[in-house]
């Protein structure tokens, strides 16, 4: 045997106010959603018809709750329809036509009247078809589930429908003139019928302006200031810059507002959306590519499906393609500032880097787009990709901030450019870079590499600081750091310490290894021993240093010895290299031998040559 769901009505309506609407107040939305399309469907019977929303507020002389009239000249519901569609939970009295007008339409679920219980307890509708024999029905409605229909004591004069609410206590908060006035602006202030506000025995209309998008302005810079006056007001904040937005697909036409902060990435825009000029939502999600975190905005669609609640968009074909151009006009409103106003996308950039950069790794295509504009700090300032890339065809790259300290001013007086990668994404985004465009080369750089790009010394030279070297490779042996001079600028540097990833990795393992106990002693002991092949790190003397010079010149071997190893510990500590406890021993024996070297021969004229 079969039997029939019983629906609770109390149950489905605290459904709705606790989990489909956002709020009860969206119970104007719902009538007038009910209303314009009452009208539209007239408009089709009728092309002439033009249509009327008019909203009255009654108040009783005794102080009682108000009443809220809503009236439509639409096309009205005959006796069949009112049980049929005020009575079926789900059935739209719109749902015969939608095949032919789906997008003439708003409300497409008949769940719509059912938002009124949510502020009373009681409904009555009462209504005059154009296509029935010109009786007018009443439907009264009540929460608990029950209704009657029967026909009017006072028959309408024309087609139409009007709906009564009776406020309840809990909700009369609602029934006040401002907040009607408040409530229908908000919901229909772009509504192409007019919306008629009644209410102490005064009538105003309430949509005058419509759609700011959609007005002639004088010039492009009064539209500008109007775009922006308008995104003001309605998000209270003051925008950068206003983007024209625009889609076929759905039919989407509205602006987009860039944001005057830097929101994170993963955070989401809640945008104002219009369905028909309906306000739909003030916090839809998906209208947007989710790489647009920098911009909100206001639009309408005419042919986008809405979800049951009315809230946001059905996700389907015609909202990804709608979604798809919007983003292309948002991506040419960033093309066009790289054309013809650089810095005002350098600027956009600066105040939104960080997520730009995120987004520009998840997104190839935002990645081909801004690639070229992100500013990096390098040895040679600040510069973007698209100018380094014209002074040379290899990004070079170093990954840690440490790093580039040690190696910009070197590689700057070399006229070589190094790009500071350190920051967040910074590595990631230039390691992208020939991925996507496979004319592009990028290297990771290193201190190592910068000897190969100094002078050589001339033989007279190389006899010169023969000692030098003799005396500062014994003296360094025990560090197993090689020893060269060269010519290089900065001259005012003396030392420069070198050494690739892997004499790195091998330094900090020997420091860690000192530090530990026996046990991790010995884990890092297995550790050195499988990196016994890196290169031996490297300490270059500038034979253009004057320091240098008068160091090599000097006859007492132990004075050399201990300048030596000051300048290789300087050397460390100008490229932020961590002391190993052997070279914290080593800075202190140096610094009291020096003291001692220059004790011994104070105010004395030894004839050794020393330091002067």
């Amino acid at each position: 045997m079969d039997h029939r769901f019983q629906i609770n009505l109390r149950g489905v309506i605290d459904l709705l106010s606790h989990h489909l609407y956002s709020s009860p107040g969206v119970y104007v939305r719902e009538l007038l959603q009910n209303a314009t399309d009452a009208i539209r469907a007239r408009q089709l019977l009728e092309p002439g018809h033009e249509g009327t929303v008019r909203v009255e507020l009654i108040e009783k002389q005794d102080g009682g709750l108000p009443t809220l009239l809503f009236s439509d000249d639409g096309v009205g519901l005959t006796e069949e329809e009112i049980h049929r569609f005020l009575a079926t939970i789900g059935e739209s009295s719109k749902r015969e036509a939608l095949a032919e007008h789906r997008n003439d339409f708003i409300g497409q679920f008949g769940i719509g009247l059912l938002s009124c219980f949510m502020v009373c307890n009681e409904l009555l509708v009462v209504t005059r078809s154009v296509k029935g024999d010109g009786r007018t029905m009443e439907w009264r409605g009540r929460h608990d589930g029950t209704y009657s229909v029967r026909p009017s004591e006072h028959p309408l004069e024309r087609p139409g429908t009007q709906v009564f609410l009776l406020a309840r206590q809990d909700t009369a908060e609602l029934f006040t003139v401002e907040r009607v006035r408040q409530l229908a602006l908000h919901y229909g202030g772009l509504l192409p019928f007019p919306i008629l506000l009644t209410a102490q025995e005064s009538t105003a209309r309430i949509n005058t302006e419509g759609a700011p998008w959609r007005r002639k302005y004088e010039s492009p810079s009064d539209r500008r200031a109007a775009l922006l006056a308008y995104g003001r007001e309605v998000f209270g904040s003051d925008f950068i810059d206003c983007i024209p937005l625009k889609s076929s697909a759905g039919d989407v036409e509205g602006v987009a507002f860039v944001l005057p902060f830097s929101p994170h990435y993963n955070a989401k825009q809640k945008h104002r959306v219009y369905l028909k000029n309906m306000l739909l939502s003030e916090s839809a999600e998906n209208l947007l590519p989710d790489w647009a975190f920098f911009v909100k905005c206001v639009v309408n669609a005419n042919e986008l499906r809405p979800t049951a609640s009315r809230e946001s968009f059905y996700e389907n074909e015609t909202l990804a393609k709608a979604r798809e151009a919007l983003g292309l006009a948002l991506r040419r409103y960033l093309t066009e500032l790289a054309k013809d106003d650089p810095r005002a996308l350098q600027r956009l950039i600066s105040l939104h880097g960080l997520s730009v950069k995120a987004l520009a790794l998840d997104d190839d295509e935002f990645y081909r787009l801004v690639i070229g504009w992100l500013p990096f700090e390098t040895s040679l300032g600040m510069m973007t990709l698209v100018d380094y890339r014209r002074q040379s065809p290899t990004v070079r790259y170093v990954s840690s901030l440490d790093d580039f300290r040690q190696v910009a001013r070197v590689a700057a007086a070399q006229s070589l450019c190094v790009v500071n990668a350190a920051y967040t994404y910074d590595t990631d985004l230039i390691e992208k870079l020939p991925r996507l465009f496979p004319d592009a080369q990028v290297e990771p750089f290193s201190a190592a590499e910068l000897p190969q790009s100094f002078d050589e010394l001339t033989l007279d030279e190389r006899e010169a600081v023969f000692p030098l070297i003799k005396v500062a490779e014994l003296a360094l042996q025990p560090f197993q750091c090689d020893v060269e001079v060269k010519k290089f600028r900065p001259k005012e540097v003396p030392t420069l310490y070198s050494s690739d990833a892997e004499g790195a990795f091998r330094r900090d393992a020997e420091r860690a290894r000192e530090e530990s106990d026996d046990l991790y002693g010995s884990m890092m002991d297995s550790v050195l021993t499988g990196a016994q092949g890196a290169d031996r790190p490297l300490l270059t003397f500038n034979f253009l240093n004057p320091v240098v010079r008068k160091l090599a010149a000097v006859t007492d071997r132990n004075v050399m010895k201990l300048s030596v190893e000051m300048l290789y510990v300087q050397a460390l500590l100008l490229g932020h290299r961590p002391l190993s406890a052997k070279e914290m021993a080593l800075l202190n024996q140096g610094l009291l031998g020096l003291i001692a070297a220059h004790l011994d021969g104070g105010g004395e004229d030894s004839g050794q040559g020393g330091m002067h």
